[in-house]
């Protein structure tokens, strides 16, 4: 019997799930696209989404078949409220950085009991990894890469959280292949009110579309 495929989506646009190589920083290539897509945005409304009330936030819109994360002082972002898978699916989307310098997509999500959060450009904007492994952020554990990103540029990101297994592509690049094992996982503080899912930026503005959760079942 074919996996049920369950897929929530900001913009109404199918684009193919992607299976990849074993080693960090080697390529993938495209599959097609399998099941059937449920579409959860009508251009307007952020249905089964919430901004997030950090506080000192920027404001979030929707422009066209993007979502823009307004500058704050410290996070703003959006956080999804309805069931959300908590092991073998998949996410991907397209993230840029608008303005500012720090990071532009950090997504926090569940590997099982534990949320973790994946970074795209943080500590001074070139840091990507998963925040964090046994207490250590993003920029001191093993998942650490440093990548220059350009402003205005989208990014295409994936995520695969997978049995025992978390990885992620930056476009064609795998950028994490992260075995959990008998490792903690933990998020910052300050994306607490992320859970279960969510995506936010740092001081910067950023823009977000083609949002896509793929969840495997039997």
């Amino acid at each position: 019997m074919a996996a049920r495929v369950v897929v929530f989506s900001l913009i109404i646009l199918l684009t193919g799930c992607n299976s990849g190589p074993k080693g960090k920083g080697e390529i993938y290539n495209n599959s097609p696209s399998i099941g059937e897509v449920t579409l959860n945005f009508d251009g307007t409304f952020l249905t089964g989404w919430e901004v997030t009330n950090f506080g000192p936030q920027g404001p979030v819109s929707v422009s066209g078949d993007q979502i823009i994360l307004g500058m704050g002082d410290g996070c703003t972002g959006i956080t999804w409220k309805w069931d959300f898978p908590k092991v073998d699916y998949e996410v991907s989307l397209d993230a840029k950085r608008v303005e500012g310098n720090d990071f532009f997509c950090g997504m926090t999500f569940p590997a099982g009991k534990d949320p973790c959060t994946l970074i795209i450009g943080g500590w001074g904007g070139t840091t990507v990894g998963l925040s964090s492994i046994n207490g250590l952020d993003a920029s001191d554990n093993s998942t650490r890469t440093l990548m220059k990103f350009e402003k205005n540029r989208w990014y295409h990101i994936r995520l695969a959280v997978t049995g025992n297994e978390i990885q992620a592509w930056i476009d064609s690049l795998r950028v994490v292949d992260f075995t959990i094992g008998s490792n903690k996982l933990s998020i910052r503080p300050e994306v607490e009110l992320s859970k279960p899912f969510g995506i936010t930026s740092w001081n910067t503005t950023a823009a977000l579309r083609d949002i896509k959760v793929t969840s495997y079942g039997k």
